[in-house]
């Protein structure tokens, strides 16, 4: 019985702090980084304590293969700019408390499982769940930003891999002034020519950039944001400080975030009350074939 309190304490401190992100992600288009350690810190003490009451290994150590696992796999996900950096560390931190789908006589659920892990549910629901949004947001971004007219060779390779990516990066990338940078944002690569610039960067001690040698003949170097967690604060200054003093331009590329949070969130109320969506998908069409 203790166990199903201790399920019922993750599934409600989960869904709370969804909840509150779900706020930051509609209101400031970013992810809080402390909410998110707090929240896998969480997961990973609330399945340390399952593991000792049980004496079962599993629960510390699925949690933490889970989180693994969905951090590498969101984070190859976002190079292909299928959701932000927020939602990558978000969907790992619910790995983390859940690894794998709670069946309990106590809650009176039985959701349809998966063989994959928990976490994965949730994303395959959260797609499914926003896709018609998505579908008419790319619409919406392809026609007003005339993508095909700047990228008729698009129209030949669409069904491809590389004419897909040219289609999302042309539509979810944009130009802001580095004036309007914030924490977060996650920047595409920036070309430049100074050696000033590349020790500024790699001299500060808490940076998420990353400088490399550029294969473009007009420039030396290039900068991007290192991983899935987008600049940091530092970051944010001093680049507006070196933009400040004209070292750097206004201009910047940042990749265009989608609101997903909402979507993780009913992705998650569906995965631990009904389950996931593809499997009952799959068992509704083979019941009808």
């Amino acid at each position: 019985m203790i166990l199903d309190y201790i399920f019922l304490v993750q599934i409600i401190f989960t869904l709370i702090i969804s909840i509150i992100f779900c706020f930051y992600d509609v209101k400031r288009g970013f992810l809080p980084n402390r909410l998110n350690y707090i929240l896998a810190a969480f997961g990973f003490l609330s399945n340390l304590i399952l593991t000792i009451i049980t004496a079962n290994i599993k629960f510390i150590f699925f949690s933490i293969i889970s989180y693994s696992i969905t951090y590498v796999i969101t984070l190859l996900l976002w190079e292909l700019n299928v959701w932000g950096g927020g939602d990558v560390k978000l969907l790992a931190s619910i790995a983390a408390v859940i690894p794998f789908g709670i069946n309990s006589s106590f809650f009176n659920i039985s959701p349809v499982l998966s063989f994959y892990p928990f976490s994965f549910t949730v994303m395959v629901n959260s797609i499914l769940v926003s896709f018609p949004f998505l579908l008419v947001l790319l619409i919406y971004l392809i026609v007003k930003n005339d993508i095909f007219n700047d990228n008729a060779e698009v129209f030949k390779g669409f069904v491809n891999y590389r004419g897909l990516k040219i289609l999302i990066d042309a539509s979810f990338n944009r130009h802001i002034n580095i004036t309007d940078l914030k924490e977060g944002m996650m920047i595409n690569n920036f070309y430049f020519d100074s050696d000033y610039v590349k020790y500024l960067i790699e001299s500060n001690t808490d940076t998420n950039l990353k400088v490399f040698k550029s294969d473009d003949d007009n420039s030396m170097y290039y900068f991007k944001t290192l991983t899935a967690g987008g600049i940091t604060k530092k970051d944010m200054y001093l680049l507006k400080i070196m933009n400040a003093q004209k070292i750097i331009s206004n201009q910047i590329s940042i990749k265009l975030g989608f609101p997903f949070v909402p979507a993780i969130f009913v992705g998650l109320i569906l995965a631990i009350f009904y389950g996931d969506l593809s499997m009952i998908i799959l068992k509704n069409l083979i019941f009808v074939i």
